[in-house]
């Protein structure tokens, strides 16, 4: 398994990967999540053209995996990690946090963010184990007030969701 940067043919394989990974919501009483569809192309290859999409490949070089992040005040924010069931549970997810931690160190951000379902297992629990703490909403920049006040417009907050950092 190796991460690289996805390449713009490669955008719709980002799509399939989410779906599939997203049926894992269904089982858990959420199937609106996994309803819903997955970034457009056009938003896909912003993430590209940014320089802000990874994948990780198989041996055939084939994605199984993908994370796409944003700089939010200063920081990196994970925007969606999502990795193949099929490949779950081999540390795909955290060589994509890892490298997108060495990314932000490069660029000498101080921390990474995200939001997440708190109470989903392979969400806030499992970011909590790669380092990552939930943030009181006093603690909210004005970057992830905004993306949270997004998430909630699109109907997220139905079920608990937080903020979380990852000091680097």
């Amino acid at each position: 398994m190796h991460i690289r940067s996805v390449r713009i043919d490669e955008l719709p394989a980002l799509q399939d990967i989410e779906r599939a990974a997203g049926e894992g919501f269904r089982d858990i009483g959420m199937p609106e999540i996994a309803d819903d569809e997955p970034l457009t192309l056009g938003e896909l290859a912003r993430y590209h053209h940014a320089g802000l999409a990874w994948v990780a490949a198989n041996d055939a070089d084939t994605p199984v995996a993908y994370l796409i992040a944003d700089r939010v005040d200063g920081n990196l924010h994970v925007e969606q990690v999502s990795v193949h069931p099929d490949s779950a549970r081999r540390g795909i997810g955290r060589l994509l946090l890892d490298h997108l931690a060495a990314q932000a160190r490069s660029e000498r951000a101080p921390a990474l963010t995200l939001t997440t379902f708190t109470e989903v297992p392979w969400n806030a629990p499992y970011y909590a184990r790669l380092g990552f703490r939930l943030l009181d909403d006093n603690k909210h920049t004005p970057g992830l007030r905004e993306i949270r006040r997004r998430e909630a417009a699109h109907g997220l907050d139905r079920w608990s969701r937080a903020c979380m950092r990852r000091e680097l």
